[in-house]
Formats: structure tokens, sequence, C-alpha cells
């Protein structure tokens, strides 16, 4: 009972996100109504052309010269509602497009300001399913269900006005019916809402499970596990289709229904008519007989009467297929960002950043996984500071915290005496450099991949970035030199060469606290020697703080913490831990077997 509590009131909350997202395109939808309503209302002067028609050609016995400008007028409303229509899906189309593209905008800088420690702790294919397919799970939403509920309304509202002046009774027989259309449509749609939640929560599974094994399929095939996933993904793919199933059976029995209870009032006005021309009934046309051409107008439009109704129980699985989506995406957009302070103060370091570190809690997972334990330490401006241990130990979490994704749970961090808390995150990571194990390169040329550490630097200022981290080595002798253009993550290039564009980045940035985080990793041996050269001139004069499990780079630092389970357990110069023969010692030992220069 409590789950189906907070089904609904997800479900509500996801209503009220989806109706708050239309101002954006408020004037589409507007148009698309708008456009809907004039084809509502030519159709009912379409069914009195034909009525006059009929009367005129039966009854009357008017020759057909005298009836070609009905004709004429019924071709015109043809070729005017044809494009209305048209008008309509365009201006819907429109409407939808441009909400999904500023939700999809919402998402994505949502996701940059949470950081690589919300992205590293979140299936990616999850990620990608919620800014792509959910995003897209909208449209039927903002392009249809939301026009047409407006359209439900005015058009049964226009056609009653024109029916009642002649037939109280086929007028109050429409109206009184009316409501059994939305009444079924929403008894039958009440569990389309969790049937569409499932169904988006399985496609997440599905996109994470391929993406994985995309990601793996090396890995798998090196161990000859690739048959146990292709099982897996035969399992995930039937799960979906399974689902995909019910929402569509879904949708199909709504439509039936609505279509069932559609036919059976229209037959009772047809009924009411025949009784009438029989006569059996007396009532309805206010005093005077009921003429044929009152009678076909009010056959025509009974079944137009209840068309936006069940265009609008048709629509209904869109809604409950955009509520779905908008509960998947409300989950990430509910993650809190880190905020800037009320009044941050002003920081302008220019005799280098010192940082510290005072009893420093933090853990995962609402508090259920520890991964800080009151560290405590200081890194003095223009030191070099080397943080080493086991895979898990809280190395990137350090890193994490002084990039400003993350906020401790407790303790305090500062930069030259003034805490992060009150520090603008914008401004603070002005004044620093990240390096990591995987460059971040975009499509794009060189020169313009470089110019993203200081958008606006000059020419030379590039060049100089280049050079000073070996860039142009490999770029001199390209045809096109920097203005080379290379694919999404540096495809084209080797990873040594995307890495010193990195680099060049930084140079570039000029920033005075730099954080590395294994910048050698997965380096050959020629690769690592350019990179390291280039990183002793960039880290002169700086404050820098490296994450490694290298030697390489470990030997190098001023100092040496070394951390485990969340604490540091060692810290000193790499002579003095050595020779200490604790834990440094011991991992020193294995990383230089692995290293191969034991």
């Amino acid at each position: 009972m409590q789950e189906s509590g907070d089904q609904s009131t997800d479900a509500k909350t996801g209503r009220r996100w989806l109706f708050k997202q239309v101002m954006p395109a408020k004037g589409w939808i507007g148009l698309s109504v708008g456009l809907g309503l004039g084809s509502g209302l030519l159709l009912i002067a379409q069914a009195g052309f034909l009525a006059r028609i009929i009367h005129g050609a039966v009854i009357d016995g008017k020759s057909r010269e005298a009836l070609w400008p009905f004709f004429g007028a019924l071709v015109g409303i043809y070729l005017v509602r044809a494009f209305l229509g048209w008008g309509r899906e365009v201006s819907g189309f429109a409407a939808s497009a441009k909400i999904r593209r500023v939700v999809r905008s919402t998402l994505m800088a949502h996701i940059t300001r949470l950081g690589p420690a919300y992205v590293t702790g979140r299936n990616t294919g999850a990620l990608a399913s919620t800014v792509m397919e959910q995003v897209e799970g909208l449209h039927g939403f903002f392009a249809h269900y939301l026009p047409q509920m407006a359209l439900a309304i005015t058009i049964p509202a226009a056609i009653l006005t024109f029916v009642f002046p002649v037939s109280w009774a086929a007028g109050g027989l429409l109206m009184v019916t009316a409501p059994l259309v939305p009444l079924f449509m929403v008894l039958v749609g009440m569990g389309a809402e969790s049937v569409s939640q499932r169904h988006f929560q399985a496609l997440s599974r599905m996109s994470a499970h391929f993406l994985d094994i995309l990601q793996g399929l090396p890995t798998l095939k090196l161990f000859h596990k690739s048959r146990g996933a292709e099982k897996t993904v035969a399992r995930v793919s039937r799960d979906y289709r399974k689902r995909t199933m019910s929402v569509l059976r879904i949708a199909f029995l709504s439509s039936a229904v609505l279509e069932f209870f559609s036919a059976i009032a229209i037959a009772m006005v047809a009924v009411y008519l025949g009784m009438t021309y029989l006569g059996y009934y007396h009532f309805g046309p206010w005093g005077l007989p009921l003429t044929l051409s009152g009678g076909v107008f009010i056959l025509l439009l009974a079944p137009e009467f209840y068309l936006p109704l069940r265009e609008l129980g048709t629509h209904y699985h869109a809604r409950a297929e955009a509520v779905g989506a908008a509960q998947e995406i409300l989950k990430v957009l509910a993650v809190p960002v880190p905020v800037a302070p009320d009044k941050p103060v002003l920081f302008e370091p220019s005799g280098g950043i010192e940082l510290c570190f005072r009893d420093v809690h933090l853990a995962y997972d609402r508090g259920r996984r520890p991964a800080l334990n009151g560290i405590s330490f200081t890194v003095k401006a223009g030191e070099k500071l080397a943080l080493v241990g086991e895979s898990g130990a809280g190395k990137t979490t350090v890193l994490d915290l002084l990039l400003g994704f993350l906020q401790p749970d407790r303790g305090q961090i500062t930069a030259n005496g003034i805490s992060a808390d009150h520090l603008d995150p914008a401004r603070r990571r002005r004044y620093l450099s990240w390096i990591g194990q995987d460059p971040a390169l975009f499509f794009g040329s060189i020169r313009d991949n470089i110019q993203m550490g200081r958008p606006g630097a000059s020419e030379q200022a590039v060049v100089d970035a280049a050079r000073s981290a070996r860039v142009l080595d490999f770029t001199q002798p390209l045809a096109r030199g920097l203005d080379t253009v290379i694919g999404e993550r540096g495809y084209g290039l080797s990873r040594g060469q995307a890495q010193r564009i990195a680099l060049a980045r930084v140079f570039l940035k000029k920033a005075p606290l730099l954080l590395l985080d294994e910048p050698t990793a997965g380096l050959d041996v020629e690769n690592e020697h350019l990179v390291l050269g280039a990183l002793d001139r960039l880290s002169a004069g700086r404050t820098v703080l490296t994450v490694t499990h290298r030697m390489a780079d470990v030997e190098k630092a001023d100092r040496i913490l070394v951390m485990s389970g969340g604490k540091i357990v060692e810290r000193g110069t790499f002579a003095a831990l050595s020779a200490a023969g604790g834990v440094f010692h011991r991992l020193a030992n294995r990383l230089h077997g692995e290293d191969g220069r034991g």
C-alpha cells in the first residue's frame, strides 16, 4: 500500500512538472489549439452544407445547378481543413521539439553541474537513456495530448451551440452521454502510468546492459564469457519486449472501449431521430417539426461530437508515457547540486594557493558507504604532494571535493585560509586545472581544443602552450598543423598525443593549483617520458596534488600521503617512507614490479 501511495505521489509530481514545461512553447500550443478549433468550426459548416444538399435534392427537388454553390463551398472547406490539419501537426511538433530541447539542455546542464563524481557513480547507459529516450517520450504529451485537452472541450461545446437550436432533445442526449467517454478513458488508463514508468525503467536497464557489454566486450572475449553476455542481452531484450507489449495492450484496450461507448451514444442519437421521423416522439425541435435537413445535420455532427473525446483517449497513453518519462527525468533533476554561497568571498590568490583539510568526513549512498573518515592535511603554496593508496582508498574523492563536485559531510576545506563553502564554485575552478587519465577532447581542431583552457587567448599564447606541452612535435609535420581536425574523444590521435593536448590546455590556463589524476596511466615509455617532462615544466611554482599509482610520479613529489580505508595512514618524503618498511614500502615494491622497474 505504501509503494502504491509513493507511486501515486510521484505520478502527481510528474504531471505537475509536465505542465510547468509548457511556457517556452505556449505560443505553438496555442496555435495548434486555434487551428484545431478552426477545423472543428469548418466541420460544423461542412455538415450544414451536406444537410442542405440532401434536403434540397430529396425534399425540395432542386436541380443540380442550384446545388453547385453548396458543392463549391464543400470543396473549399475540405481544402482549408486539410491545410489546418497540416498546420496543427507542424505547430504541435514545433511545440514538442522546443520543450524537449529545453528539457534536454536543463538535464545536461544539471548533470554537468553535478560533475564526474555523480556520473561515475551512475550507469552511463541509464543516464543516456534518460537524456535521449525518456526526453523523447515527452513528445506525444506536448504535440498531441495537451492541445487535444483544449479541443475536447471547445469543439463539443461549439457543436452543442449549433445542435441545441435545432433540437434540445438531441443536444441534451449528446451532453448527457459525453462524460461517459472521458470517464471510461480514465478508468481504463489508471494503470497506464505505472506500466509506462516500469517500461522506462526496463529501457534504462536495457540501455545500461548494452552499453556495459559493448564497453567490456574485449574483456568478455578474452575470458570466453561472451556467450553468457549474449544470454543476458537476450533476457533483458525479452523483458523489454514484454513490457512494450503491455503498454500497447493498454493503449489498444483504451481505444476499443472508447470506440464502443461512442458507438452506443451515436446509436442513441440515431434512434431518437428515427423514432421522431416515424412519429413515435413529438418532443425536441422547439415545437416545430424536425426537418430532414435538421435531422441529417444532427446525425452528421453526432460522430464528430465524440471524435475529440475519442482522440483524447487515443492520446491518453501518450500522457501516461510522458508521466512515466517525467518521473525518471525528475530522479536526475532531484539530485542536489553544489550551490554558490549567498555572499561569496572574493578570492584572488596572488602568491599561490595553500590547501587545508581539517577532519573531513564523507560518505556515499546517504551515509551507507564511507569514503573519507576524518582526514586532515595541508598542501603549502608551491608544494608538490602525492596521494597514493589502493583503489577505493578515497584518493579520487579528495579531488572531487577540491573540484567542488562533492561537499563534505563534516569538517572543513580551506584555500588560503578561506573556507571552500564561502567561495563561488565557478570562480574557484578558474584558479585550478585538472588532468585525468582519459583526456576530454571534442570534435574540432587541435587549436580549438587547446583554446578551451582560456577562450579568447591570443594566437601566440596558444602556440606557446602547444610548444610547452610538446604538441608541436606531432602537429608540425601535418598539413594543417594545429588546425588539424580530430574526432570526438580524440579520435585519430594516440593516447599520448591526446594527453599532451590536454596538458597544452592547462599550460594556456595558467592556474596556480594543479590537480593530477593518474596523468601517465596507459602511456607507453616514450609518451610517459614526454608527459612527465611537460608536467615538470607545468608544475614549476604551482601547488600540485597528484593521485597516482606510478612510482615515476611519486618520486618527484615533495611529500607523500598514503591513504587506506578513507584515512591517512602514513605521511612523509619518498626516502623516509621507503625506509620505514610500512604500508608505502609494501605498496612501492608491488608498484615497482607492475611498472617493470624492480
